[in-house]
Parts: structure tokens; sequence; C-alpha cells
């Protein structure tokens, strides 16, 4: 009888799961596009969900009801996020008069029809459940101190060999190993077995001897422990269930879904560890870790690369299952989404930040992103996020928006939310609609206060509304071209304790060129393109008649060109594979640095050997690209230097039958979503200029085109015209500067 209930109790989990991963939204749309009244006046399901802090004031039941009249009504939002914010703000969080004043608003929202998505901090990053009025300890640290961040800490000493050694060994922390490496050879030796009692005795061979103490302490950082599903079950049992144990009413219905905010691994110095490390990387990879931790830190010579993608690789594997996936399965339980963001995206290297920043989506509901002020270029990066959500089969893909970028123009604002829609994201949070406007820390204040806005609201978040409503339903994204993420280079050539100090990821990898050659391909050479994970690639991919089809039940695609940015470090399977579609007829492209090793132990030769096979090596200059082609059409590029003209020049000699195609003018930042029957483009002009241009949609379609700034629909009639061994739909757009249009066939 137990195990027929713990086999139904599975089941049902199950069934759940499967719910959260279809888009765990109860009112989501049927892959269908929307009639042209809708398109025109979209309903309040597509609206905008602005971030609502309640700021640095006390919130009082009747100024919430007047504001989310007003928003709703004047602004034209969909609903709101509350977010507790500020010194002053009262009621004091989670106490029964602040659950009081937000049940007020949940009832103004649940009459009115609006989303919620409740924020689960106070103030930011998620994690601490705040600081307790009158003491200014966090709640989480109080409450629960040994389920904090922990840290990875070294300590050494130098001995030489020949002698007997005998120390002391008083860990602070959970012991992870004690390693010691000839700092001559790299020969390394577990000393861990050598302790008895606190006394570490060691006869030490001949040599120059490191020896490294490695300690798994607590850090002092407040919030959770990122990397333990039990700590972070503490926190979502203090947070989440408390908001549930009152508003369950509202759970699936009005509260659709929660939002996470800034979790990140550069805390704890970037050396985020966790207790019990060791022993699930022995449960997952049958051998104990103990002997890699010294590269870490050091060169330990071959071993290196293979040595750090099994180490920061795991870490990224627990931050994504720790933190990402345990609030994903609470949320699954009770009926609603999990979206959110890291700390960081936009930094190059993100091993010691958000770990792997395709990885952790894998786990989300809704993948997400921040775009904030600060000089920090978030929109190189939307494509891996997008690209997330294909990986692992996600219809929606968020983006928190315009967090303290000041009071920025509305050229601005339409420029980053198109770059931001034709680049894969197609929910966009707005940052933020303040309740105490007097007192706003990050600028913009986006509602009907701020004179700089409240003309203009209501016409641009109808703009976002035509966005969602065409690119929220469920289809599949169409592309072409594929590109590896790099993250196994990015890993092996990875270090702790990095000169760029941790808050800028630690470690600058040298050419590392993938944000540039996405840069290349959307914004000058219009193209688009999926990022591919290593992952997904080996579990999800395969070659087929020339093609490398990814086999996923929602963004599936069949792929005619792959590229390799610049890696040092490749999965020997990726490789192979890359190889095997070039034999079959496909297109793969390497650009600045070839492989030269694996992030597998004793398979570095076979990568070299599969390079040697793919290019004469001793012919490469590393000034001018190579090209080898085979008899069944292959291609396989080196172009040691790239630019949009060398990347043009072989996408376009190898490729011909594109979905898309700019047959004359400027090329266009260009989306294409298949939903139902129907294709759909979305164009976006973010030139400096007006822009014309002669596309060319692949098959014979009825086009209509809509236009998602005023409303307007229009049939068009295309040209029909043959444009190497398939027949295209043309047609001639004129798109004026920061516009943007829909074409949608039949």
């Amino acid at each position: 009888m137990k195990e027929l209930v713990h086999t139904i109790t599975q089941l049902t989990v199950l069934l759940l799961l499967m719910f959260a991963i279809s888009g765990c939204r109860s009112d989501m749309p049927d892959p269908v596009l929307p009639s042209g009244q809708a398109f025109m006046e979209p309903p309040m399901e597509y609206r905008p969900v602005p971030l609502w802090f309640w700021n640095n004031t006390k919130v009082t039941a009747d100024e919430i009801e007047q504001q989310v009249t007003s928003i709703i009504e004047k602004d034209l939002y969909g609903g709101f996020a509350i977010l507790p914010f500020g010194d002053d703000f009262g009621p004091e969080f989670l106490s029964e008069d602040y659950f009081e004043v937000y049940g007020k608003a949940l009832d103004l929202a649940s009459n009115m029809g609006l989303h919620v998505s409740f924020y689960d901090e106070y103030g930011f990053p998620s994690g601490s459940a705040g600081a307790i009025h009158g003491d200014g300890i966090p709640r989480f640290k109080n409450q629960y101190p040994e389920h904090t961040i922990k840290r990875l800490d070294k300590t050494e000493l130098f001995i030489k060999g020949l002698s007997g050694f005998e120390k002391e060994i008083s860990p602070s922390g959970e012991l992870m190993g004690i390693v010691a490496m000839d700092t001559t050879t790299k020969e390394r030796i577990d000393l861990s077995e050598m302790i008895s009692g606190n006394m570490l005795r060691w006869d030490a061979p001949e040599g120059d001897w490191r020896i490294m103490v490695f300690e798994s302490v607590i850090d002092g950082d407040p919030n959770v422990d990122y990397l333990d599903p039990e700590a972070v079950r503490k926190f979502t049992g203090m947070i989440h269930q408390a908001y549930y144990d009152r508003f369950s009413n509202y759970f699936g219905t009005t509260i659709r879904s929660t939002f996470f905010d800034e979790p990140t691994m550069y805390r704890a110095n970037g050396r985020m560890w966790t207790d019990g490390f060791n022993q699930k990387f022995i449960e997952k990879h049958g051998f104990n870790p103990a002997l890699l931790y010294p590269a870490l830190w050091y060169d330990i010579g071959e071993e290196t690369a293979v040595a750090r993608n099994y180490l920061f690789g795991f870490r990224s594997e627990l931050y994504a299952k720790g933190f990402h996936k345990t609030i994903q399965e609470w949320c699954t339980l009770h009926g609603i989404s999990a979206t959110g963001h890291q700390d960081n995206e936009e930094v190059v290297n993100p091993v010691s930040t958000s770990g792997d920043l395709m990885k952790w989506s894998k786990y989300i509901d809704i993948p997400g992103i921040d775009k904030i002020g600060g000089n920090r270029p978030a929109e190189r990066f939307y494509k891996v996020i997008s690209s997330a959500a294909a990986n692992w089969d996600k219809t929606l893909v968020m983006s928190e928006t315009y967090g303290a970028m000041g009071n920025l123009d509305w050229e601005e604002m339409y420029h980053i939310a198109m770059e931001q829609y034709v680049k894969g994201i197609n929910m966009l949070i707005p940052h933020a609609v303040w309740y105490n406007d007097q007192s706003v820390t990050f600028r913009p204040e986006l509602s009907w206060r701020n004179p700089l806005y409240q003309d203009g609201l209501p016409e641009f978040n109808t703009f976002l509304s035509r966005l969602n409503i065409m690119l929220q339903p469920e289809g599949r994204m169409v592309s072409e071209i594929a590109m590896l993420y790099p993250i196994t280079s990015l890993q092996a050539d990875h270090h702790l304790d990095g000169p760029l100090g941790y808050y800028k990821g630690g470690v600058a990898i040298p050419d590392a060129d993938y944000p540039d050659i996405s840069e290349m391909l959307t914004n000058t050479l219009g193209y688009d393109f999926t990022y591919l994970h290593p992952e997904v690639i080996k579990q999800q991919c395969e070659v087929i008649n020339g093609s490398l089809h990814l086999n996923n039940l929602i963004h599936h695609n069949r792929f005619q060109m792959l590229i390799m940015p610049s890696m040092r470090t490749i999965s020997p399977h990726t490789l192979q594979l890359a190889k095997e579609f070039y034999e079959d007829g496909g297109t793969i492209i390497f650009t600045t640095q070839l492989p030269v090793q694996s992030s597998e132990f004793d398979t570095h030769d076979q990568v070299r050997s599969t390079i040697a096979g793919l290019f004469d090596v001793r012919t490469i200059d590393n000034q001018h690209p190579l090209l080898k082609t085979n008899s069944n059409g292959g291609r396989a590029y080196f172009i040691p230097n790239p630019d949009s003209l060398s990347l043009k020049n072989a996408i376009e000699t190898s490729l011909t039958d594109f979905h898309v195609r700019f047959i004359s003018g400027t090329p266009l930042n260009y989306l294409h979503k298949q939903v139902g029957d129907a294709d759909v483009f979305y164009f976006a002009n973010l030139k400096p200029n007006d822009v014309n241009t002669k596309v060319a949609l692949r098959g014979k379609m009825k086009l209509e085109l809509h236009d998602p700034h005023s409303g307007l629909l229009k049939e068009v009639k295309p040209a029909t015209e043959i444009i190497g061994s398939a027949t295209y739909s043309t047609l001639d757009l004129h798109i004026p500067q920061n516009r943007s249009v829909f074409v949608v066939g039949y």
C-alpha cells in the first residue's frame, strides 16, 4: 500500500512538472495568432506587469486602491509585482499588518482580473528574507545561520621532501580535502587519509611540496546557501509558504508567478561552495574530487582543464538545482510559474557569477535577464537567455528592464524593448512603479505621476501588449544557424581569486568572442541564430541528411550551420558531432582559437586528432581564414580574426536556403517564429536611420503586415521569386528609425 501511495505521489508531481514545463499559465492561449481586433486592443492578460516598489513609507489600504486603479486605467498595465523596499517601509515585512494590506492589493487585483507576481524578498537579492525591524538581523540568518552561504577556503604551506611532516589540522568548517602537490612535476597526493585525530603526519618524498587544506566554511553572508536544496526549502518555507498560507485561494488565478531577484555566485568572494559537495560529487561521478581541488587555483598540468570542468561544472549544477529547481518545484506544487534573473549577466566569463548562464534556466518555467543601468550591456546576452529557453523547450522569456537607467527618453525606451523582443525575449517587466514617488531610489518612475512619461505610457504599454500577444503564444523559434555556448572553455580557463575581483567574474578569458560573434550576426549581418548548450547537443541533437537536428517537442529545429566560437577546451562528444555534421554535408565555422584540449579525462589526443583531421594545422598563420570541403558538400572554416565581412562571406558561400534573406538594402534584426499554421516574422530597425530593404521569405505565402506601434493591419501582395532551389515571397520594407513591424505569412 505504501508503494502504491508513493507511486501515485510521484505521478502527481510528474504531471505538475509537465504542466510547469508547458508554461504553467492556466490561461495560456492555444498556439494561434490573435484576431485583428485583439491585436489592435490587446486583452488585459497581455499587458506588461511592472515591479511595484512599496518603498520608504507606510503603505495604507486607501492609497493602494488609488494606485492600483490608476496604474491599470491610466497607464494600461496588467497587474503588478509588489517589492517591499527601503529603511522606512511599513508595515513590517511578513507581519500580519503587512499581509493585511497585501491582501487588499490582491482583492483589487482579483476583482479587476489582474496578474500578480509575488516578489520573494524584502529588497534584493533573494535569499535573506529581509531584516527584522529593530535589530537589523536578516531573518534567514537569524533563524538558520547554518544554512547560509558557504565559502571554499584554502590554507597552504610549503615543505621540502625526504623529511617527516607533522601538523595539527583544525578545520573551522567541513573538510573537503588535503592535497600535496609537487611544485615542479605537478604530482598530487591525497593526504586526507593520513590524519589521525587532528594530526596530519606524512613522510614526504623528494621534491618541493605545496600542501593545501580545503574546507567549506560559513561565509557570513546572510543569504541562503544557494547550492543546497535543503537550505532553499527552508527559505521557501519562510517566504513562499507564508504567502500561500494566507492567500492560497489566489494562487494559480490572480497570483500566477513568483519572481526571484539577483541570486549570484560572486558572493563569498566568488568561492561559493557547500557542505556535502564531495559526497554529492561522488554520487554523480563515482570518485572523490579531492585531488582535483588544486586546479581551482593552479595549473596542475594536463588535467587542469578537465578538473576545472568537473568542479566548476558540478558547482553550476548544484546552483541550478539547489536554488532554481527547488524554487520551481515549490511553485509547481502550488500552481504558479517561477521567473527571475541572475546578477551580473553581462559578464563574459560567468563561471563565478551565474555559473553557467544557460544551465540555470533549465529548471525554471520562465528564464530571465536584467537590463539595468551602469554601463551593463545585457543586450549582448539576450540571445543566451532566449536560446536557453529554446534549448529546454520554454515558451516565455522574461526581462526586468529599465532599472537604474535614469529618466530615459521615449526613443531609448522603445529601442531597448524592440531589441529585447527581436532577440527572443517576450515578457518585459518594467522597472518600476514606485509607491512613494517622492523617494525614488532607482529611476525611472514609470507611472502616470511622472510628467516625463504620463502621456506616453498608455501607448507604450499597448505597444508592449501587441508584442506579447504576437510572440507569447507557444510556437517554435526558427533559425538555420546554431552556435555552441562555449561553457567548457570558460570553465577550463577560470580559476578562483582571479585578478578582476569576484564582482566582475575574476578572470577575463583570452579571446572569448562568443558575444562579439552574436552581435555581428544579429546587429550587423541580419542573421538570427540559436546557442546550443553542450548538454543539449549531447542529449537532444543528431545529424540527419546534412542537418543538425534539435529534437525538442516545441523548439525543434534543423540547423545548416554550426559556429564554434573561440575555445581552447571542448567536449569530445561535441567536437565529434560537429565533425559528423561536416562529413554529412553541414557547415562548421571555428573562430579565433581552435580547441586544443578536452573537458574529459584521457581524451586530449582525441580532440587534437579530430582538429588535425579537419585542418592542416601546419598552414594556420592566425591571419587568414582556412576552408576545407568534402564531396558531400560539407564545409569547415577556421576564421582566426572574425569580422562581419569574413563571417558574411563564409555564411553566404555556404548557405542558400534561408528562411529569411535580405536581397537588397540594409539587413535588419529579425526573429522568425512558427505559431500554428502561421509564420511570424518580427523586423526591428535598431539602426540610426530609416531603412529600406527587400526581404525574401521562404515559401509562397499570403502576407499581412501588423504594426505594433499603431495596431494597424494590412494585407500585402508579395512577389514570388526562385532563389537557388527554393521559392520565396519577396516584399519591400520601409521601416523608419526606431520602429518595427510584424510580417505574418500563411
